[in-house]
């Protein structure tokens, strides 16, 4: 019975989502440029890395598609392979920094005495800019793509835990939590299996929003070049080196640019309708 409203709440959940056309746009988008960053080596066969200096700064065409760069690397390859970097960073920075937020969060919600001194490291994070304390941190760590995610992941977690203190204060509170407590159930049972499967759904759709401000922020550090390794492509990068090139080379620009926007805007999109979805209110008038 259990199993069969399970998948009765998940066939209303995509009934909901794909009824809205910007939710299916933006879900449809982010297949598509996942497809594209997955088989990236079976899309194109060129390196991206690759060399060609008598190809520089060519305009799109056939030969090539988004045109090329000041040292005639294709933009198209680079652009796909650049999209594994950002999907890897974002999904990285998603799942570590609700880890660390559900910990945190927690911890803080339902132990009274931890409360004040967690609370305060959250709000001490949350007062520096998010760049400034990601630029901080990757400058520390060094330059790489695990850097990154870490450094991200510190910057966003306490997102992550304001969400779940805030939720774990009023649940806690709840009669079947007390139940569970007079009846001797272990404190980690009543976190995790009392208390985080209730609130599950506020976290999955802060994590679609980490999802988009991470790979926004990589592009920014990337582009400002305290990221991952200049070697490596990525939209913050080619972005960053067509600058000097705008005048004659406009594609360099416009093509990472494009794709920022769509997949972070993708991401938005999805992470409000998942968001309307999940709440019982809203679900029940769309």
């Amino acid at each position: 019975m259990n199993e069969f409203s399970e998948n009765l709440q998940q066939v209303k959940l995509w009934k909901v989502l794909i009824q809205r056309r910007s939710v299916l746009f933006g879900l449809i988008t982010l297949f598509i440029i996942g497809f594209f960053a997955i088989f990236a080596p079976w899309i194109s066969s060129i390196d991206p890395n690759s060399i060609a200096v008598r190809s520089r700064l060519l305009p799109p065409g056939s030969e090539y598609w988004l045109g090329t760069d000041e040292l005639g690397r294709d933009i198209f390859t680079r652009l796909i392979y650049a999209g594994r970097v950002s999907l890897m960073v974002g999904i990285g920075v998603a799942v570590i920094s609700s880890c660390i937020g559900i910990i945190m969060g927690l911890t803080s919600g339902f132990f009274k005495r931890l409360d004040a001194p967690i609370s305060r490291i959250t709000d001490a994070m949350m007062a520096f800019p998010d760049i400034l304390l990601a630029i901080s941190l990757v400058a520390v760590l060094g330059g790489s793509v695990s850097n990154v995610v870490i450094a991200l992941s510190i910057v966003y977690a306490p997102r992550v835990a304001r969400i779940v203190r805030a939720s774990t204060l009023v649940i806690r509170e709840l009669p079947y939590v007390e139940a569970a407590k007079a009846l001797g159930v272990g404190t980690p049972t009543i976190l995790f299996s009392h208390i985080l499967r209730n609130i599950m759904s506020p976290i999955i759709v802060q994590a679609t929003f980490i999802f988009a401000y991470s790979m926004l922020s990589e592009a920014g550090l990337s582009f400002l070049g305290v990221g991952v390794d200049p070697s490596t492509p990525t939209w913050g990068t080619m972005i960053s080196n067509g600058r000097q090139y705008i005048d004659v080379a406009t594609w360099m620009i416009v093509c990472p640019g494009v794709a920022i926007t769509m997949c972070v805007l993708s991401l938005q999109i999805a992470g409000d309708g998942l968001r309307d979805a999940l709440d019982p209110k809203i679900a029940k008038d769309l």
